[in-house]
C-alpha cells in the first residue's frame, strides 16, 4: 500500500492530509485561531464539585470550564490526610471524598471542546514520543495491540522491562516502535522521563489556570503518530515548515528524514491531488457509491446515523445479490468516511437487509477489515435483532463538518424550512388576530418574493376574502434578504 502526508501551509492555517494508494483517507486541520488542546497540561482549579454528577468544572483560564469526572482523578495515597470513612477497597470513591471547591491539580485535556461542551480532563497524564507513551502516574508496561506478531511483542516486553529497571512510571510501546531497538527505546524513555520532570517543575512556578505543557504543532504532530516506513513521501508546500519538520524528523526519526519533500510547483498541492474535491463531497449528506448506490449520512447530537440505498444500481442475477454486493461495497466507503469525517461516538450503520446470515456475515467482516487501518480506537457490535451495526468510535476532536461549517442561519440546523404554502397560511392566521386586536386603516405584509407569489397567485381569492373580512386592504412587500418562514405583519 502506497501512503504519502501532503502538508498544506497558509499564514493562519496548516492542513495535513493521509493520502492511501492515491485516495484522500484522513485530513486534519489546526487554525491559529482555534488550536486543538488535547494532550496540553494546565495547572487547573476546581471550580464547582457536582456530587450528583461525580464530576467537577475545573477553570483552565479558557473560554469553556473543563469536565473531570470522578474516574479520571488520582486517588490520594491512603493515610492520615485521607477524609474519614474512606477505605482501601476497589470502589469508585465519592468525588466530594477526592477534591474540593479551590483545589489545584495539574490536569490533561483529553478532549476538545465540542459544540457547547468544554474540554473533558484526567489527571492521568500521558506524555508520547515517537515510541512510547509515557504515564507518569501508571505502571505496568502495555504493547500496542496493531502488532500482532508475538514474539515482536515479546521482544518489546522485554526490552522495556530491561530498561526501566525499577524507574518509576508506566509504559505503553507504539505501533511505531515495532523493530526498534534497545538503544532507541532507552533514548525515547529518558527523554520521556526529562520531560515529565521540566512539566513538573513549571507546575510550581505557574498560577492556576495556567498552560503548562502544549502539545506539538500538527505539522509535528503528524511525523510523530503517522510517520513510519509505510510512509513512502511527505509533501509540504512551504519552506520554512519542511524545513522544521526535517530538523525534527532527524532528532527523532533519522533514518526516515529523507522522506520528507518540499513542494515547490505553482498548482496548490491539495488542487493538485484531488484532496480540495474530496474535502468538498465530505461535507455532503450524500455519498455515491460506484455501483450506482448511495449512503445518507446524518449527524445529530446524540449519534451518527448511515443508511445505504441501491439507488441506481439493479444488479445482475438476483435481489439478495444486489443487495449484498451493494453492502460490500458500503461496508469500505463507510469505514473510509468515517476516518475522512473523524465521526465519532456512537454510530448506527443501516446496511440493506440481508436474508442470507452468511452475506450477513461476510458484510460484518468487511467492514470491521476495512476499520482494521483506522488510528482512532473503535468497536464494532453484532448485527442487532433490527438490522442494524452499531459502532463507537473515540471522539478527541470535532468531526470534519462542525470544523469546517456551522448550522445554516435560516433553518438552525434542522435541515428543512416551512413550505410557502404552511407560510402563507399563518400570514392569514395573523392577520385575522391583528384585525380583532387592533385598529389600522391597512396591513403591511412583508415576507419572501416565493411566499408573496404563492399569495397572488394560489392563494388570490383567500387575501380577498380577508380583505373583505377586515374590511381594510392587504398591502404586500417582498423582502428578498428575509428567510422563506420569517414574515411581518404591520398594521398602519
Amino acid at each position: 500500500m502506497k501512503e504519502e502526508i501532503l502538508v498544506s501551509v497558509t499564514p493562519r492555517e496548516v492542513r495535513a492530509a493521509l493520502v492511501e494508494n492515491g485516495v484522500l483517507q484522513e485530513v486534519f486541520i489546526e487554525r491559529a485561531r482555534r488550536r486543538g488542546l488535547i494532550s496540553n497540561i494546565y495547572k487547573g482549579q476546581v471550580s464547582r464539585v457536582l456530587p450528583g454528577m461525580q464530576a467537577a468544572f475545573i477553570e483552565l483560564g479558557l473560554d469553556r470550564t473543563g469536565f473531570l469526572h470522578a474516574s479520571d482523578i488520582i486517588r490520594r495515597p491512603m493515610g492520615d490526610e485521607q477524609p474519614e470513612g474512606l477505605e482501601q477497597s476497589s470502589r469508585q470513591p465519592d468525588i466530594q471524598e477526592l477534591i474540593r471547591e479551590g483545589d489545584e491539580l495539574l490536569v490533561q485535556v483529553l478532549k476538545d471542546p465540542l459544540g457547547t461542551k468544554g474540554p473533558r480532563l484526567t489527571t492521568f497524564a500521558t506524555i508520547p514520543s515517537r515510541y512510547l507513551v509515557y504515564m507518569p502516574r501508571g505502571k505496568g508496561i502495555g504493547v500496542s495491540a496493531r502488532i500482532e506478531d508475538e514474539e515482536e511483542r515479546t521482544r518489546l516486553r522485554g526490552i522495556m522491562e530491561s530498561v526501566i529497571d525499577g524507574a518509576a512510571g508506566g509504559y505503553i510501546v507504539r505501533t511505531a516502535a515495532e523493530g526498534a531497538s534497545w538503544d532507541a527505546l532507552r533514548a525515547d524513555m529518558i527523554f520521556l522521563q526529562k520531560l515529565w520532570e521540566a512539566i513538573e517543575t513549571q507546575a510550581l512556578e505557574v498560577k492556576p489556570g495556567q498552560l503548562v505543557h502544549e502539545d506539538l504543532s500538527l505539522t509535528l504532530r503528524v511525523l510523530r503518530d503517522l510517520l513510519g516506513p509505510e510512509i513512502e513521501l511527505v509533501r509540504v508546500d512551504d519552506a520554512e515548515t519542511c524545513d522544521r519538520m526535517r530538523r525534527f524528523a532527524a532528532m527523532f526519526v533519522p533514518e526516515l528524514a529523507n522522506k520528507i519533500d518540499e513542494y515547490v510547483a505553482p498548482r496548490p498541492i491539495f488542487e493538485l491531488y484531488g484532496i480540495e474535491d474530496e474535502i468538498s463531497k465530505a461535507l455532503d449528506r450524500k455519498v455515491q457509491l460506484k455501483s450506482g448506490g448511495y449512503l445518507v449520512i446524518d449527524q445529530t447530537e446524540a449519534m451518527t446515523t448511515i443508511d445505504v440505498n441501491t439507488g441506481g444500481f439493479v444488479g445482475h442475477r438476483n435481489l439478495e445479490e444486489t443487495i449484498f454486493k451493494t453492502n460490500l461495497e458500503a461496508a469500505q466507503s463507510i469505514a473510509r468516511q468515517i476516518r475522512l469525517r473523524n465521526l465519532g461516538g456512537i454510530i448506527i450503520v443501516d446496511f440493506i437487509d440481508m436474508e442470507e446470515p452468511e452475506h450477513r456475515r461476510q458484510v460484518l467482516k468487511a467492514f470491521e477489515k476495512a476499520l482494521e487501518n483506522d488510528h482512532a480506537r473503535n468497536q464494532i457490535t453484532e448485527v442487532s435483532s433490527l438490522g442494524l451495526v452499531e459502532m463507537t468510535r473515540k471522539r478527541t476532536r470535532e468531526s470534519l463538518e462542525h470544523v469546517l461549517c456551522q448550522p445554516c442561519p435560516t433553518c438552525n440546523g434542522r435541515g428543512s424550512v416551512k413550505t410557502p404554502e404552511t407560510v402563507c397560511y399563518e400570514i392569514f392566521r395573523e392577520i385575522l388576530r391583528q384585525s380583532r386586536q387592533f385598529e389600522f386603516q391597512e396591513l403591511l405584509v412583508l415576507a419572501h418574493p416565493e411566499v408573496l407569489e404563492m399569495i397572488v397567485d394560489e392563494e388570490s381569492a383567500s387575501l380577498a376574502e380577508l380583505e373583505e373580512v377586515t374590511g381594510k386592504p392587504i398591502r404586500l412587500q417582498a423582502e428578498a434578504l428575509y428567510a422563506q418562514d420569517h414574515f411581518d405583519v404591520v398594521p398602519i
